[in-house]
């Protein structure tokens, strides 16, 4: 009887999904809020809770994240992450600093402590790769002259990751210095090992992996990723690391293989660990949260802004290639939602999940609508600006010489 009741609610949720998934399709808009709302109407003080698939639900979500963190790995190879390092790292240093520092404050000042400082910073940082890929893909934008600076945001995002979450891991487990610094040094020599193997061995390591035959591909690149994330949690480094390493040590044929065949599943657990987020979030906990929330999202929208145009600016491109560079960076979605999750599994702070679901509620709707219009509305305002200048007249003679003028000659 347990069995036929998690199947049916399983069921029903993955044909949930699929459906929300067509309604956003057919708006043109991102899924992820609508998986988010799922999982609020499901879950604790939600419209109808589960009861037998939560747990099923629950290990579907962390393969979910494993697979999200393969995915994005794939995107780049280990020579790729190390030019861009080289090449883009002061618009990573702007990036944090402007993004990262709104988020702590906040926490601080909602009197929540410094580890939910730590998490809700890493909220309010980073950008949704998947969302704006998407974003950029529907626009037309690959192409663009701005589009290798965001993507090098983006991928700067990633590797810093790799040393926040293990530090964020710690921090919410609640270790002491030494056993954090123990984990942080575990993960900073476990990227550092893995990063330069790819670069050394990458081509033998994919092509131990690659396959012609699709299933034994799919098998070996699964079975050793979620392997590689297990070993990684079991020496208290995050398993999403584990799996981002993994994807990065994967190349040529192997990495375009595995790509294709995981897109499906990354789709379907990615959406279930939505899902499983929304679940642990009671929707009556949001109003009270909802206006720090929006503050946050406003003030976090224009310094992601800010920081795509400085970016764009310093890589020499145009004027309205920089607006467009800070309106389509502007999306938080699926890290935002991870880190939080790191801190809500822990029990940190009551509130900083739903604060967290408001906050990737309101940016992941904000930010394809700030990539479409930032640019127009920067031109537009310029035009306006320009025309009150020229309304208000020339400047005359006599007055632009007084003007000129030191005082006391």
């Amino acid at each position: 009887m347990h069995s036929a009741i998690l199947l049916i609610e399983f069921g029903s949720i993955i044909l949930g999904l699929g459906l929300l998934g067509r309604i956003a399709g057919r708006f043109g808009i991102s899924a992820i809020p609508l998986y988010l709302l799922a999982g609020l109407a499901f879950g604790t003080g939600g419209l109808l809770p589960l009861g037998a698939s939560e747990e099923f639900i629950a290990t579907g979500a962390e393969i979910g994240v494993i697979l999200l963190l393969l995915m994005l790995g794939l995107e780049y190879t280990a020579n790729d992450l190390v030019s861009n390092l080289k090449a883009h790292y002061p618009a990573g240093l702007v990036d944090c600093a402007l993004n990262a520092l709104p988020g702590a404050a906040a926490a601080l000042l909602l009197g929540w402590g410094p580890v939910a400082a730590v998490v809700l910073a890493g909220v309010t940082w980073i950008s949704s790769s998947g969302v704006i890929a998407k974003v950029l893909g529907e626009l037309g934008r690959i192409g663009n002259r701005e589009t290798p600076v965001i993507l090098s945001v983006l991928v700067l995002e990633d590797l810093a990751m790799a040393v926040y979450l293990p530090i964020v891991t710690a921090l919410v487990a609640g270790v002491g210095l030494a056993a954090g610094s123990v984990t942080l040094a575990i993960a900073l020599g476990v990227a550092g090992l893995v990063l330069f193997a790819a670069v050394r061995y990458g081509r033998v390591i994919s092509r131990f992996v690659s396959s012609d035959d699709p299933e034994k591909l799919l098998l070996v690149v699964l079975g050793l990723t979620i392997l590689v994330a297990g070993v990684a949690q079991q020496l208290q480094v995050s398993a999403a690391v584990g799996a981002f390493l993994v994807g990065i040590a994967l190349s040529g044929e192997a990495a375009e293989g595995a790509h294709t065949l995981l897109s499906p599943l990354r789709d379907l657990f990615a959406a279930v660990f939505f899902v499983f987020f929304g679940l642990h979030t009671d929707p009556a906990s949001i109003p009270p949260v909802l206006l720090p929330a929006l503050v946050l999202a406003i003030v976090t929208a224009v310094t992601k802004i800010a920081t795509g145009y400085w970016a764009a600016r310093r890589a020499g491109i145009s004027v309205k290639g920089r607006w467009r560079t800070g309106g389509a960076l502007v999306a938080r979605g699926e890290f935002s939602i991870v880190i939080a999750g790191l801190a809500v599994t822990a029990g940190i702070e009551p509130a900083l999940g739903p604060l967290a679901t408001a906050y990737v509620l309101l940016l992941v709707v904000l930010g394809p609508l700030t990539a479409r219009y930032t640019e127009p509305l920067a031109a537009w305002w310029t035009r306006r600006s320009s025309a009150r200048a020229q309304a208000a007249g020339p400047v005359r003679p006599e007055e632009e010489q007084r003007a000129q003028t030191p005082v006391g000659d």
